[in-house]
């Protein structure tokens, strides 16, 4: 049975070479880079159309989709938008360190993002949480996840859940994903 393919979907800035989404995907030969075509000034119409032509360009297949901070909201957007005029097959979704598109305090340099969807979500879907993320409480993480359809996943203490972390490969990440397979 053919495995499903992994779009991988980085947030603003993109994923550095010491991010467990750089890790996954060298090991996985499944995965597939989602590459915005600009990392330092998000635009989410940009953002969200980019991931939809990586979805149908791997239509015969399904679909699973792993996303770090803004990269998450990009999911959410998408669905909103494109999950019911597509026939792609999304089999699940990890989104980690959903940042808070809302928050006063957001960077001025990603635009157009919020109001953060809140609509469930058509796909099983597993949220990360990290109790010290600066771009996100863990009880907005909550609300969201409640208002998605989504399993919550408390991982303690890990900051924004990225290169800083120092997560390396992410064993307990890997675990998460397999539970969408």
């Amino acid at each position: 049975m053919p495995q499903p393919t992994i779009l991988i979907l980085p947030g603003w800035q993109d994923s550095g070479p010491n991010h467990w989404q750089s890790f996954w995907l060298k090991k996985y030969p499944n995965a597939i880079k989602v590459i915005q075509k600009d990392w330092m000034y998000p635009k989410k119409d940009d953002w969200v159309k980019t991931l939809n032509e990586y979805i149908e360009n791997n239509i015969d297949k399904e679909i699973i989709l792993v996303s770090h901070s803004l990269g998450c909201a990009t999911i959410v957007h998408w669905a909103k938008e494109y999950f019911s005029k597509t026939s792609a097959k999304i089999k699940g979704a990890l989104l980690v360190s959903a940042s808070d598109v809302d928050m006063p305090e957001f960077p001025k340099e990603i635009q157009g993002f919020c109001s953060m969807p809140l609509e469930k979500l058509k796909f099983k879907t597993i949220v990360v949480a990290s109790e010290d993320d600066p771009f996100v409480s863990v009880e907005r993480t909550k609300y969201f996840a409640g208002n998605w359809g989504a399993e919550l996943i408390n991982i303690g203490s890990h900051g924004h859940m990225g290169s800083e972390s120092d997560l390396g490969e992410w064993i307990e990440g890997e675990e998460l994903l397999k539970k969408l397979f």
